[in-house]
């Protein structure tokens, strides 16, 4: 049976369809009207940035190899100077810390200032935008030509768009693909036809994802799918940084002359032209207050000054400001001094830590690897004279980009040494499993297992590793 909760839900339904109100708002295609100021020139600048780091990195050359690759079928991933293994994957995690502290401390000086100017769905969707733009014309032109009936003009029109954002889209997947495979050689396969059927999937998947959020989806995602719209309200507070509107200074809103003091009609700074709401990439009308869509892009703080550069008035109607600064009447110089408070000192300090250790972390990092691996086969045995063997299965990983020589010793027990080969050569960015065998003179120990270690140093540059495991001597 259904429950009394589901039961209301259905009766509520069932009112609206009866009444001809519909559930679920309908979606309404968004067609942001193109802006310039300060803020569009702050943005475009970071898509260029972003996206030739993005499309550039792969295409780099560090010495006889990609500067950027992260080569997962080697198990071997290359930035720049760096040749990383699985076994530094605390540097990911060192990372993925360091990340979330900018992430909260940039959110908490100044709001969603990633999503307004870095955010990848921001950077593609202002690229496919300004290719709509191109193609289309502007916003009018757009909504004329969706509203139309199909024609020639439109067909093409439409169809032309969609192979250009296509285009792009599979470059960036290419692109991506580019840090996993040498991009080169994926460009010689894809010529040849040679690419795998794993790097043709992610070129795909990657392109149509792009060419889906970025196209179709656009703000959509910023407001129903990514999770930072929910939880940014625990990350903000009345002294952070928000796009807002001057409601003591625009209201009441209404029309008036070119050159005519507002005061003189009875209104507000507002002349209610909308400019703020059709340059919107999320389609919120900022002068509601805040909200959870608004990406902090400063499109309509933009807009909103030509309008008043146009009208005589004073800018920053709408603009960066802080709820406290608004409720208050702040000035700029007041609010910015409420920027180095308790919280913000915090995020700082902390992720000023955690930086600075995980830098001094990679400077001070061994050139080399090595795992331990006890022979499953044999645990001990006794071998002529008398003397006990233990053999262990050694994995030096290289991460220098020259051939190293190394030197396998050990210490722990009197009279343990190493009888193998105690040098190895390993190639460049190589790794190399050696077979250590170790003897111990007969009755140098107790019975039982006794801890050792392994040092293995570096023949050219002196630098020394130290691995622990244990010996174990048989009962009589």
């Amino acid at each position: 049976m259904a429950s009394g909760s589901s039961r209301r839900t259905i009766a509520i339904q069932a009112e609206g369809q009866a009444a001809g109100v519909p559930l679920f708002e309908a979606h309404r295609t968004i067609h942001p009207r193109s802006v310039t100021g300060p803020l569009a020139r702050w943005r475009w600048g970071m898509v260029w940035l972003t996206q030739l780091l993005f499309y550039g990195l792969p295409w780099l050359q560090w010495g006889q190899r990609q500067a950027v690759l992260f080569d997962l079928e080697a198990r071997r991933f290359y930035l720049f100077g760096l040749v990383l293994y699985p076994q530094d994957f605390i540097y990911l995690a060192g990372l993925l810390v360091v990340s979330a502290l900018s992430l909260f401390l940039f959110t908490a000086v100044a709001g969603r200032l990633w999503c307004g100017f870095s955010c990848p769905q921001t950077v593609y969707t202002e690229i496919f935008l300004w290719i709509e733009r191109r193609i289309e014309g502007e916003r009018g032109a757009r909504m004329q030509l969706d509203a139309s009936a199909m024609s020639l003009e439109k067909l093409v029109k439409k169809w032309f768009k969609h192979i250009v954002w296509l285009g792009v889209g599979l470059w960036t997947g290419f692109s991506f693909v580019g840090y996993f495979t040498p991009v080169r050689a994926l460009g010689m396969a894809f010529l040849t036809t040679q690419m795998s059927g794993w790097e043709v999937f992610w070129v795909l998947f990657y392109g149509l994802a792009t060419y889906g959020n970025a196209g179709f989806l656009r703000e959509q995602v910023c407001k129903y799918m990514c999770p930072y719209a929910r939880f940014q309200s625990a990350m903000f507070d009345r002294d952070t940084l928000i796009v807002g509107y001057d409601a003591a200074r625009g209201e009441p809103r209404g029309s008036r002359p070119r050159g005519t003091a507002p005061a003189a009609r009875g209104l507000g700074s507002c002349i209610d032209c909308t400019l703020c709401v059709q340059v919107c990439p999320t389609g919120i009308d900022i002068r509601d207050g805040l909200q959870y869509a608004c990406i902090g892009c400063g499109a309509c703080a933009d807009v909103c000054d030509g309008v008043m550069d146009k009208m005589g008035d004073a800018r920053g109607l709408i603009g960066f400001t802080t709820q406290q600064g608004q409720h208050k009447g702040w000035s700029r110089a007041q609010i910015w001094r409420r920027v180095a408070r308790p919280r913000v000192l915090a995020y700082t300090a902390v992720l000023l830590l955690v930086s600075g250790g995980l830098a001094a972390s990679l400077l001070l990092r061994t050139p080399f690897k090595v795992d331990v691996v006890r022979d499953r086969g044999a645990m001990a045995r006794i071998v002529a004279g008398g003397a006990i063997e233990n053999v262990y299965r050694l994995q030096v990983m290289n991460a220098t980009e020259s051939h190293q020589r190394f030197r396998i010793g050990v210490r722990g027990l009197p009279g343990l040494a190493v009888v193998s080969e105690p040098e190895v050569q390993v190639d460049a960015t190589a790794s190399r499993w050696v077979a250590v065998r170790l003897q111990l003179p007969h009755q140098a120990a107790a019975s039982g297992s006794h801890p050792i270690q392994f040092e293995i140093e570096m023949l050219d540059g002196g630098t020394h590793l130290a691995e622990k495991s244990v010996f174990l001597v048989p009962r009589p």
